[in-house]
């Protein structure tokens, strides 16, 4: 509850001002009489008043000098201050108001005039809170609809990705191991500001939600191709390739359809350029170099990865040193050679992925 009174501190170093200002405001106001700088600061340790009015020539600390500390402590920096002066200048009165003081009152100061004047601005300092409070509030309610957007979203992706691994027999646990190697790699991008031109503007929880629908489009693949014991045929291949159009159809399908679409936008480049090849040899448009998007020669390095320490009907797993091996000998022919090197250091960390993303996966199949 909101207390009925308010604090004033009075600060003047001459007592006949002091008692004064007190007798002026004691009937109104719980009126603290200090006679220095030095006294504010003491007292301000106890008491955060609602206003403070202080003179300016006072000795040892000047009103100019206390304010310039008020208004660089966080504790303090809100505090109205109204300057009392025995000046009639123009130029220090805006010297003042240019430090923060919100009003000047000239001494001897009229009673009337003086409890007028501090009751507008208590009254402003009180709506001023109350916007930051509403605005605050406001601010919470726009995190609580971003949250409930950023839930549904993930929802979306969930589903969508099921679907896409209970039709794929042969890729269990890829969704959730490549999202995990590509975050890998992008927070090393974006501590080491890497690429930065790109990734600057990139919200990183976006694009990491994004990440499980790059092989979306494989939900139009027939069964019999998606789920071969073996080697596809040159010309069964050529309709798995297509995958990776179809998944941009239906990511931008969902796209036209709603307006909270940022993370589709990356959705959709790692669904369609996934499979490009840095020496221009990939599908589905042969692009090349730094022609190929971002997120897409990332996905491309988690991909093959995964691919390769995965066992498949006709293939064996391969082991890590192995399968990151193969993709150094790769460097500046399928894969980004800046993104390579950063194996170097980020090899470890996707073995640590693998390993606990399929202990995740081994105790849901149990629960």
């Amino acid at each position: 509850m909101e207390k009925s009174r308010k604090t004033i501190m009075l600060v003047d170093d001459n007592p006949i001002n002091l008692n004064a200002g007190k007798t002026m405001l004691k009937d109104k106001y719980d009126v603290y009489p200090l006679l220095s700088g030095e006294k504010l600061f003491a007292m301000l340790e106890k008491v955060t008043p609602d206003l403070i009015l202080l003179d300016i020539e006072m000795p040892e600390l000047s009103g100019y000098e206390v304010i310039k500390i008020l208004k660089t402590n966080p504790k303090y920096e809100e505090i109205p201050v109204i300057f009392l002066t025995s000046w009639n200048d123009s130029g220090s009165e805006l010297e003042g108001l240019s430090l923060g003081a919100i009003d000047y009152v000239a001494k001897p100061f009229s009673p009337p005039l003086l409890l007028k004047r501090i009751e507008i601005h208590l009254l402003m300092a009180a709506q001023k809170k109350e916007l930051k409070d509403y605005n605050d509030n406001l601010q919470k309610k726009v995190e609580d609809k971003t949250r409930q957007v950023v839930k549904l979203q993930n929802s979306i992706l969930i589903t969508m990705t099921e679907l896409v691994e209970f039709r794929d027999e042969t890729t269990g646990g890829h969704i959730e191991r490549t999202q995990g190697y590509v975050e890998i790699m992008l927070k090393k991008i974006f501590s080491d500001r890497i690429y930065w031109e790109d990734v600057s503007l990139w919200n990183f929880e976006f694009l990491i939600a994004s990440v499980p629908l790059h092989d979306v489009g494989k939900i139009r693949i027939s069964d019999t191709i998606l789920n071969k014991p073996g080697k596809l045929m040159p010309e069964e291949f050529e309709i798995m390739k297509k995958h990776a159009i179809y998944g941009e159809e239906a990511i931008e399908a969902i796209m036209r359809t709603t307006s909270e679409n940022d993370f589709l936008k990356h959705a959709k480049i790692f669904a369609g350029a996934h499979h490009e090849k840095w020496d221009g040899s990939g599908y589905p448009r042969g692009l090349k170099g730094l022609d190929i998007p971002l997120q897409g020669r990332l996905m491309a390095i988690s991909d093959v990865y995964d691919a390769l320490i995965s066992e498949r009907p006709y293939k064996k797993a391969m082991s890590h040193d192995e399968a990151i091996g193969i993709i150094r000998e790769g460097k500046g022919q399928h894969f980004d050679p800046v993104l390579v090197d950063l194996l170097d250091d980020l090899a470890p960390l996707f073995r640590d992925n693998t390993e606990k993303t399929n202990l995740m996966l081994r105790q849901q199949q149990k629960a």
